[in-house]
């Protein structure tokens, strides 16, 4: 298997933004509030100097918090609607790929520095076509991002759902020395129209190298948003989800996100619960 999960503990954590720290301390708070001992980290508050790298990596060490892996946000992204974010997100737009590039620079250096060997990024929408010129320009791109992540010994974690899983198989095939690898979120392939999460996951399972836990239900009009929602209660078929991973990725670190709704802890506490209840179940 060319993916990170296997071989060391599962990890069951939780996505720092999804908690909306307004400082280093309270996202340890926050944490603890969740019941979790793992973190996947956003990196540009310490990379635009919001918060201090130090005081971040020492007060979650402090407390009993792994960072699992960082994440990167890539400049100039408009999530208003699923057309914009076609036009706007991850590294395709021209305006804004310097800018996203001297940022992987940096943000790979922070995860260097830090011990974090995993960083996750969206690239944009990736066209299906090998003789695209625009899906070509995009695959240099990506090596471009890859190589600067691998200087400082991090492997690159894309996001799924903007496009379909033959589509970012056959994106992953051009990358035979693995340093990229997948970011599953089962929720994202409902939320941009893109596939059935269970089945995604078998064909992406040989690069899987960490999994969001999250839940949504459809759009009922193509070209919409669907809606995120608390886990459990959307249209992600849990059991066989969590049935895949534990036939194909026993180890893959499970990190929960929640980007909706006004209560992130206890919508948190009750992901981190029903993952539990899996596992416990006899599942992965």
């Amino acid at each position: 298997m060319d993916g990170d999960g296997q071989g060391h503990s599962r990890s069951i954590g939780v996505c720092s933004w999804s908690l909306r720290p307004e400082s280093p301390a309270d996202l340890v708070s926050k944490v603890r509030e969740t019941g979790c001992d793992a973190v996947q980290l956003a990196l540009d508050p310490i990379r635009v100097g919001a918060w201090d790298e130090r005081e971040t990596f020492r007060g979650l060490a402090d407390a009993g918090i792994r960072v699992v892996s960082g994440m990167m946000e890539m400049a100039g992204e408009d999530y208003s609607t699923i057309d914009s974010i076609s036009r706007t997100g991850g590294f395709r737009p021209d305006a804004t790929w310097n800018e996203n590039l001297a940022a992987a620079r940096s943000i790979a250096e922070i995860a260097g520095r830090c011990g974090i060997t995993l960083a996750t990024l969206h690239a944009g929408f990736l066209p299906h076509s090998e003789a695209d010129p625009e899906r070509l320009r995009m695959l240099d791109r990506l090596r471009a991002i890859a190589a600067v992540f691998e200087e400082s010994g991090v492997r690159v974690g894309l996001e799924t759902g903007q496009e379909d899983a033959e589509t970012l198989l056959s994106v992953l095939g051009e990358f035979s020395d693995h340093r990229v690898g997948v970011n599953f979120d089962p929720a994202n392939m409902l939320l941009y129209g893109s596939g059935d999460p269970v089945g995604a996951l078998r064909t992406l399972a040989p690069h899987v190298v960490q999994i969001h836990v999250k839940d949504a239900t459809p759009s009922g009009s193509p070209g919409s948003w669907g809606n995120e929602v608390i886990v459990g209660t959307g249209d992600v078929d849990w059991k066989a989800f969590f049935s895949t991973v534990g036939a194909l990725l026993p180890g893959a670190d499970l990190m929960i996100e929640r980007e909706a709704g006004e209560s992130r802890v206890d919508d948190i506490v009750a992901a981190r619960v029903l993952v539990e209840s899996m596992l416990e179940g006899g599942r992965p």
